[in-house]
């Protein structure tokens, strides 16, 4: 007769022996692990006494005495140089109280925002209104030099800091255009930058009110701001809203997520970020219903970061149209981590993606609606040592032209040759102007052409993108 006790034991046994396999399982599990831990923390510290080693046998024997504070610096600048990064930067304390006055309300300056990209030192956008954008220096700029200094092998916060001065003075910034084949030198009164980032007004078109809400960087007051205006605008009656994010080139991600809320709902992300491990975490708006009114989004080649956050979001998530040109293309988030000493590094920490999943830099975003400007918003500033006259062929003269086209004046040709049309042109203007109509194009008149053309792009009926932007919104 079976024992009652035989399959009972036979299962204590069976249990006995899995908890001991198990037990034994844990404990090589983390030994191995505590010596694959212990292994990388060897390496680690190899590396660090290595780098202790030549900090030592620098400071104590190289044939001339060296700043130790300096070795320091240079040995964060170079870990840093190794990412390839150009968003990844050190900054000494100066540098760190420069970079927090961007985001303060005002700072003193030309008013552009400046990045390293691939061994250059890249105008992103100037600030509306400011000095720079004034003097006609444009997105995609190169600067080569400040007050005569090369820019060759200094950092981006050098350059940054030779541009900065006292208000009233001026800098001489050199900058090779695409399509230049020499620099332009560009001669810029220094102001107090004031950060208003949000402008507000209202657009009639055809019987309609289209609301407009400019805003011109994300900085830490831009999302309170927004929502201020956008208020008063919807306190009255509005056929629709455009939103202007031209030559933005980014900020606080914290101030495009407020501003986002206000319009995205909670049915897609407005945003994903992706961490070094691949991992990516959604972030959902809480707003559950769309605004009443039609939206739209104005962008260009200087909206670049938050801008183009804030412009992919709008598109993807609740399919508001862009309208303009293609975006600068920077997909990365950075953070300032304090070192303790009032020095930062300002360093990339995750990749944005778009609500779909797309990660858009250095390829930027597409408009929906492509528009662009007419000639003359980017033509360079026309400097003349000399007059220009008759039968002369150059650049000078090819911009001369161009401005005249501009301004509604027939040159007859815009490749360069001062022909006789171009003279009865320049005579045109020059009467017009009340002044001594010789068809030489001297300094005053080319002063004058050019305040001309200055106003011509100052009116919104000369805005190309505007306009589309305006007459889409009239026609939902």
């Amino acid at each position: 007769m079976e024992n009652k006790w035989f399959w009972p034991f036979v299962t204590a046994v069976v249990l006995l022996i899995c908890t001991l396999a198990g037990s034994w399982w844990r404990y090589e599990y983390n030994q191995n692990s505590k010596g694959s831990q212990a292994q990388e923390e060897t390496e680690e510290w190899g590396q660090f006494e290595k780098v202790h080693q030549a900090f030592d046998l620098i400071a104590d024997n190289y044939v001339e005495q060296v700043d130790k504070n300096e070795l320091t610096e240079g040995a964060i600048k170079g870990m840093l140089d190794e990412l390839k990064d150009p968003y990844s930067v050190y900054m000494d304390a100066e540098t760190t109280s420069q970079f927090q006055q961007t985001l303060d309300s005002s700072f003193q300056g030309i008013g552009a925002e400046i990045n390293y990209l691939d061994g250059k030192f890249v105008i992103v956008s100037p600030f509306k209104h400011s000095p720079a954008e004034k003097a006609g220096i444009k997105p995609g700029d190169v600067i080569i030099s400040v007050d005569q200094q090369p820019t060759e092998g200094l950092e981006l916060y050098d350059v940054v800091s030779l541009i900065r001065g006292k208000v009233g003075t001026k800098v001489e910034v050199g900058i090779m255009r695409d399509g230049n084949s020499q620099p332009i030198k560009f001669a810029v009164e220094r102001a107090e930058i004031p950060l208003e980032t949000v402008h507000r007004s209202v657009k009639k078109l055809n019987g309609k009110s289209i609301g407009y809400l400019q805003i011109t960087s994300f900085s830490e007051h831009t999302a309170e701001d927004f929502v201020k205006e956008l208020s008063s605008l919807e306190a009255s009656p509005m056929d629709g809203l455009l939103i202007d994010v031209r030559g933005n080139p980014g900020g606080l991600l914290t101030s495009v997520e407020e501003i986002l809320r206000q319009f995205i709902t909670d049915k897609k992300p407005y945003i994903q970020i992706e961490e070094r491990n691949g991992k990516k975490n959604q972030y959902f708006s809480y707003t559950d219903e769309r605004k009443s009114y039609p939206i739209a989004v104005l962008m260009n080649e200087g909206s670049a970061s938050a801008a183009e956050i804030f412009a992919a979001a709008m598109n993807e998530s609740e399919g508001y149209p862009l309208i303009g040109e293609k975006t600068f293309g920077k997909g990365t988030v950075q953070k300032p981590v304090d070192l303790g000493d009032g020095s930062t590094i300002k360093l990339t920490f995750y990749k944005w993606l778009t609500p779909n999943g797309t990660w858009i830099h250095k390829k930027g975003i597409k408009p929906t609606i492509g528009v662009s400007q007419k000639d003359y918003y980017s033509l360079e500033p026309l400097t003349v040592e000399q007059s220009l006259e008759k039968d002369m062929n150059n650049k000078q003269v090819m911009i001369l032209q161009k401005m005249l086209e501009g301004a509604g004046y027939e040159p007859g040709r815009t490749d360069g040759y001062y022909s006789g049309k171009t003279v009865k042109a320049v005579e045109a203007f020059q009467r017009m102007h009340d002044i001594r109509a010789t068809g030489i194009a001297d300094k005053r008149t080319v002063s004058s052409l050019q305040e001309e053309i200055k106003k011509l792009v100052n009116e919104d009926k000369n805005d190309l993108q505007l306009q589309a932007g305006l007459r889409w919104l009239e026609q939902q």
